[in-house]
């Protein structure tokens, strides 16, 4: 399990950038941890959480709005 310590991210933005650019919507979003990178969720057609994960190695998203507290460790693709 990790130890949750990034906590003070705050959202870059209130929607997926790169799915604004494209023109295309999402299904829920998703803020980094790490760095506070909003990007679309898993069930969304172009998964840019799950990409940007792939590319930073950032393990561990929360959904929008943060009030959820639903938090997704993509390392061991669970919830923690």
């Amino acid at each position: 399990m990790h130890a949750i310590d990034h906590l003070g991210a705050r959202p870059s933005s209130t929607g997926c950038a790169p799915c604004r650019e494209r023109g295309d919507g999402w299904a829920e979003l998703w803020v980094c941890l790490t760095c506070g990178w909003v990007a679309c969720s898993g069930g969304s057609p172009n998964q840019h959480a799950r990409a940007h994960y792939e590319e930073t190695d950032h393990p561990v998203a929360v959904r929008l709005p943060p009030a959820s507290r639903l938090q997704w460790c993509h390392v061991h693709r669970c919830a923690v």
